[in-house]
């Protein structure tokens, strides 16, 4: 489209024009949708119900699962919807709102990961000061911090790319996305945006570079623990994070920081598919995989059957809503 009339829908991708194929499209989003919420509402009931998790490291944890939840659900109910319905539009206010969301929890999430690289350095490198660094307000204020400085970056990030005038509605990936949008975009306001972009490249690359550094650190002093179940017992806390932080380092970049094709391209939807839906997936199945105490929390839960289950599922709704007030044992 060359003319610059206003748009008030967008057109995503279609995932496929054959119904039955749009019914396993849904039923594997479906699957995959209620895995995620799953895996996150039991890391959260498992830390809650368990005191001897109320520690500041379960504490970001909790806090990751929560944005966890709330990445998977900006972009998963509206794909399983629109494949259903063998629907593509999607409103302007919508669009909006989708962009927001998704680049809020995002941005939340490198903040906490950050956070909780932080807290692991001050555990290995500094314990004997880790109770007066990382205590109750501290880890509060720093959790905070990560909230309130998604709020006003996706805001930011959202308003210079709906500044734009689009020349066209149809976006080549099946939720909204800033690299689509930028693509269909007809002036020269994206140059805002792409200067936004690179200074998310930034901030992104030094979270990370200071992750690194952090454990770079972490594991001189692993090393230099004389027994090997010390070091052991270290390393266990250390890799999950590691493994969470390449994760979503890997993939966010690699969407955000690729060029775009000019066309509808099955890569697009892979990478997005990679940085939207299966870190939310994973980070439950990573944490339990390879956290002894979960674990065994997650077993004592198991052992206490169905009730318990409920139990923890309804303490951990209780959770989302008051985690400010989250107790910290010693």
């Amino acid at each position: 489209m060359s003319n610059t009339s206003t748009v008030t829908t967008f057109l995503l991708l279609s995932f496929s024009d054959i119904w039955e194929q749009n019914v396993l499209f849904f039923s594997l989003l479906l699957v995959i949708y209620l895995a995620a919420l799953m895996g996150n509402f039991l890391i959260i009931s498992v830390i809650y119900v368990d005191q001897r998790l109320h520690t500041p490291m379960y504490f970001f944890l909790v806090n990751l699962s929560v944005v966890d939840l709330g990445s998977i659900s900006v972009t998963i109910p509206n794909a399983m919807i629109n494949s259903l319905l063998n629907a593509r539009e999607i409103s302007y206010s919508g669009c909006v709102a989708q962009v927001y969301s998704l680049f809020f929890f995002l941005i939340v999430d490198l903040f906490l990961l950050t956070g909780m690289a932080y807290d692991r350095y001050v555990a290995i490198c500094d314990p004997l000061h880790y109770e007066t660094v990382m205590d109750r307000k501290g880890c509060i204020q720093m959790a905070a911090s990560a909230w309130i400085v998604g709020l006003f970056y996706s805001a930011l990030h959202t308003g210079s790319t709906f500044a734009n005038t689009f020349c066209s509605n149809v976006l080549n990936q099946f939720f909204c996305e800033i690299p689509q949008l930028l693509k269909i975009s007809c002036n020269n306001l994206y140059l805002i945006e792409v200067g936004v972009v690179v200074f998310s490249a930034f901030i992104v690359f030094s979270c990370f570079g200071f992750i690194v550094v952090s454990y770079v650190q972490i594991f001189k002093s692993v090393l230099r623990i004389p027994t090997t179940q010390g070091r052991n017992k270290a390393f266990s806390t250390c890799i999950p994070h590691l493994i969470v932080v390449s994760l979503f380092i890997s993939t966010g970049s690699f969407a955000y920081l690729k060029p775009t094709s000019g066309s509808p391209s099955n890569l697009d939807l892979v990478v997005a598919v990679l940085y939207s839906v299966v870190p939310p997936l994973m980070n439950p199945i990573i944490y339990t995989m390879r956290n002894r105490d979960i674990k065994a929390a997650l077993g004592k839960m198991i052992q206490g059957g169905v009730p318990s289950l409920i139990t923890a599922s309804f303490t951990s709704i209780h959770l989302i809503s008051s985690f400010v007030g989250f107790n910290f044992g010693k």
